[in-house]
């Protein structure tokens, strides 16, 4: 398959809901790399690399997310793999 990466914006309720704790441990369970943020208009950016078919698992589980989340958008950009990643991290708001 490959290894491939993704840019994810999950828009909805989707802070206060643990949903960047719950895709963080989505993403160390398929094994993949990269990071989870808040942003400062409500929604949640997430950039993940792996493998294909784990990149793929991740995006679907993306469109619910935790329980406690409302997801009404999701918004994606397959990009090139860089391999930057040795972990999947929760990061800062900026």
């Amino acid at each position: 398959m490959g290894l491939k990466r993704i840019e994810i914006v999950v828009r909805g309720r989707v802070q206060g809901v643990y949903f960047r704790a719950s895709a963080q441990r989505e993403a160390r369970q398929h094994g993949l790399t990269g990071w989870v943020k808040n942003r400062p208009d409500g929604s949640v950016e997430m950039v993940v690399e792996g493998e294909e078919d784990a990149v793929k698992d991740f995006l679907a589980w993306a469109q619910t997310g935790p329980s406690t989340a409302r997801v009404e958008k999701v918004e994606t950009r397959w990009r090139s793999y860089t391999g930057e990643f040795t972990d999947f991290r929760i990061a800062q708001t900026h």
